[in-house]
């Protein structure tokens, strides 16, 4: 098997990463985050413009036909950069969930927007008190003669603030979990809009009634069920934060060596102390592994494999190098570190952050270890 990118995925590698570094530098990448959204809208249009929404969509839905792998290293680039643009909230996530539940109608109408960048879309399925990889929710959806409406809160929203139509999980009224949209100005909907500490946003949306369309064909008059394609969203998610975590590992861990290499401490740079080297190769064998995971659920995806238990196996790792690559980060530069002023310390806010999404280390943890029961044991005495 081929683990190299080829010279298409170079080049998108490469854009990629030429378009965010000539926008972002340290001063402009914190200007963009202290605004109401948290990201730039000219870079949006940017990343339309070069064709970066589309990826990950079908051509029909005017996509470009590319595939996870492309995706992964588009968020790789993102994660390297800390570029606060909502890729992933706006557009992979909800934009897949349209595409796989959606008529087609709803598709032509919602997903050449979304890639054109004229149209936000929000996925809100997490309640307050839900513990991932819950999908059932409190959230309820009515029907009332040939009209659907939902109530009840979702927290966090991922840049739900600013969504024009939220993607929302509501429970139907004969059971399961069915899919709806929701205009972001609609009637009794209120969202509230907050930042988080690895300063992007996120919101609280409530629903009184809101007007809702059920997403899908809907002929028979109820949704299907949507649990499968919930948790096949998550799995595709999960996979692309990997990837976005594997680029801010990357960057922090140049920016650690940097710093070892030119400080100097007793009049000799601290990479002459065998202890910090040590740790510096750790986090370097921390990374790789992170890396291959990384590339592990990206390339089952690529196969048409949405296996929940190889993403959360993927996200464990990914993780765990995460919290040690950060942590030793913070404690090789010292102080400088922790300031705003510096880097490395908003590479491991992201790190963290991205570490409490989609279940965190002891979320999967768990949700291994029970699974553990339905695989054959594995006889290692050779008898």
């Amino acid at each position: 098997m081929d683990f190299e990118l080829d010279d298409e995925q170079k080049l998108l590698r490469d854009t990629t990463r030429e378009l965010l570094a000539r926008t972002y530098d340290a001063a402009s990448l914190a200007a963009v985050k202290a605004t109401p959204r948290g990201w730039s809208e000219d870079m949006w249009r940017r990343l339309a413009e070069t064709g970066l929404l589309g990826l990950g969509f079908a051509d029909e839905d005017g996509g470009s036909d590319a595939g996870p792998i492309e995706v992964g290293i588009v968020m790789g680039e993102l994660g390297r950069r800390l570029a606060p643009e909502p890729l992933l909230d706006c557009v992979l996530v909800p934009g897949r969930l349209v595409a796989d539940a959606g008529s087609a109608a709803q598709r032509g109408k919602l997903l050449p927007a979304v890639v054109g960048g004229e149209l936000l879309l929000a996925f809100a399925h997490a309640e307050p008190g839900v513990r991932w990889p819950a999908v059932d929710v409190a959230t309820r959806a009515v029907r009332q003669g040939d009209s659907w409406s939902v109530t009840g809160i979702k927290n966090p929203v991922p840049h739900g603030g600013c969504a024009d139509v939220l993607v929302v999980s509501a429970t139907l009224p004969g059971g399961g979990v069915g899919l709806f949209l929701v205009a972001g100005d609609a009637v009794g909907v209120t969202r509230r809009t907050y930042a988080t500490h690895d300063e992007r946003r996120g919101a609280q949306v409530e629903f009184v009634e809101a007007t809702a369309e059920p997403l899908g064909d809907t002929a028979a008059g109820v949704p299907d069920d949507a649990i499968a394609t919930i948790r096949s969203a998550h799995v595709y998610a999960q996979a692309a934060l990997c990837a976005e975590a594997v680029g801010a590992m990357e960057e922090a861990l140049r920016l650690t060596v940097d710093y070892l290499r030119t400080r100097k401490q007793f009049g000799v740079p601290l990479s002459t102390f065998q202890a910090l080297t040590h740790r510096a190769a750790d986090m370097y064998v921390a990374l790789e592994l992170a890396r291959s995971m990384s590339l592990y659920a990206t390339m089952s995806l690529a196969d048409g494999v949405a296996d929940p238990m190889a993403a959360s196996r993927a996200k464990l790792t990914v993780d765990r190098s995460a919290r040690l690559i950060g942590q030793e980060s913070i404690q090789m530069h010292g102080g400088i570190g922790m300031t705003a002023e510096y880097a490395v310390g908003h590479y491991v806010s992201r790190l963290t952050a991205i570490g409490h999404t989609l279940g965190s280390i002891d979320d999967h943890v768990r949700v291994l270890a029970a699974d553990v029961a339905g695989h054959d044991m594995v006889d290692v005495t050779g008898g």
